[in-house]
């Protein structure tokens, strides 16, 4: 199934994408038994002047499985550039994809049945504004027909600005809270009644400060805020736990990242196994005021290949809490001596780059292993049918709460520099 996506569809960001009551409602022709059926989604569609080739922000694209039954096996990206404007935009290729000439392919690995993936192709700026062309994407998988879904996708460099990310990772008990999921395999669900940390971020992916931000937590419905940072408003909002936060006085440099401590908790009587979905989204506020709160911290290599990029209808994640639901073993109970026998106590039962076109990558040419593939944002459980209008209110609201207009592009004329 092949489906053709232009820029010209509209971008309302993450408001209008839950009023469809999940992206698995895709329509498409009936499933083959035993074949993969993917729908490529391109979630970004501009690029900061100025950004340079070091700090290249990965354009954000979803690969979508929530139409089928059928895990998807060794699913593979292919991108055609020739029809870039290489004065305006630069692609760098990640290591380990194969490389002919203006076309490079990478392997993304396995999707399993019911869930999306997100992955970035770096662009950057090579000058000037406007129109910057098509990348043809296209996917494809070991046990798919052929092209399973591609997309002519149009990029624009806007005037320089800063340009926010949102990154988020599924909860898990043992999360290391780093900004990034890189070496972290075999993570624990969190049993019911537990704690866990959230692991997020928000990147500056543009060419400019960003000067103060506010951002949103969404949480599952069963999952509740165990410990938020200070001045965060929080309620609940159409049976989801939000919280509404700002820093005033945090300056956020291209290249830095922001984050703070944030714990949830799963609800002690959760029978589900995984609980979706939840959301990260994060708006400048155009000026700098105060002290910060927090921090920003350079982003180091792995960090931004994580970060999915984001610019004015797209700086929004989503993440989903996995919930241990096998049974506890119980301790066996303590012998009572009685007088005429001593009883016998019994057990209880109970996961460097070369810019194109003309690519080349590091190692040359070859078969892509997937080992240093496309930046991925992680494995992400699509929308639930049936939940979107709840969420549409709880995401209004959010964005009525912070009384100012969700900027995310600014020229250098409205931003203050403290450069």
């Amino acid at each position: 199934m092949t489906f053709r996506y232009r820029s010209t569809l509209a971008r309302a960001g993450v408001v209008a994408l839950l009023s469809t009551a999940g992206l698995g409602a895709l329509a498409g022709p009936a499933q083959a038994a035993g074949k993969a059926d993917l729908q490529l989604i391109p979630l970004s569609y501009q690029l900061a002047n100025g950004v340079t080739e070091a700090k290249a922000k990965p354009f954000k694209f979803q690969v979508n499985n929530t139409a089928g039954t059928v895990d998807a096996k060794g699913v593979r990206v292919t991108v055609e550039t020739k029809n870039l404007k290489t004065g305006k935009v630069g692609v760098l290729v990640p290591k380990g994809c194969d490389i002919r000439g203006t076309t490079f392919s990478c392997l993304l690995g396995d999707l399993p049945a019911g869930t999306t993936e997100d992955f970035g192709l770096p662009l950057f700026s090579t000058g000037g504004t406007g129109a910057a062309g098509t990348l043809t994407v296209s996917i494809s998988a070991a046990n798919g027909d052929g092209v399973l879904d591609s997309v002519d996708h149009d990029i624009t460099v806007t005037d320089p600005g800063y340009d926010l990310t949102t990154w988020v990772q599924d909860v898990y008990v043992d999360v290391a809270v780093d900004g990034d999921d890189a070496g972290e395999a075999g993570l624990r669900p969190v049993r019911p009644g537990q704690t866990a940390p959230l692991d997020w971020a928000v990147f500056n992916g543009g060419s400019e400060n960003a000067t103060g931000i506010s951002y949103g937590i969404t949480l599952p419905v069963g999952v509740t805020f165990a410990e938020l940072p200070e001045g965060c408003v929080e309620q609940d909002l159409g049976g989801f736990a939000n919280a509404y936060c700002e820093d005033l006085g945090v300056v956020l440099k291209p290249g830095q990242y922001y984050t703070a401590d944030v714990r949830v908790k799963v609800g002690a009587d959760v029978a589900e196994k995984v609980l979706r979905p939840g959301f990260v989204w994060a708006a400048g506020l155009e000026a700098a005021s105060g002290t910060p709160e927090e921090q920003p911290k350079v982003a180091n290599s792995a960090q931004r290949r994580a970060f999915s990029e984001a610019d004015d209808g797209d700086n929004t994640a989503q993440f989903d809490v996995f919930v241990d639901q096998s049974p506890q073993s119980t301790p066996s109970p303590t012998p009572t001596v009685q007088p005429t026998s001593t009883p016998t106590a019994e057990p209880t039962p109970t996961g460097s780059v070369t810019a194109v076109p003309t690519p080349t990558a590091d190692g040359g040419a070859g078969g892509g292993t997937g080992g240093g593939g496309l930046p991925v944002t992680g494995m992400q459980v699509g929308l639930i049918g049936g939940i979107g209008a709840a969420v549409v209110a709880a995401g209004v609201a959010l964005m009525m709460l912070s009384r100012r207009r969700k900027v995310v592009l600014v020229t250098p004329g409205e931003e203050r520099t403290e450069d």
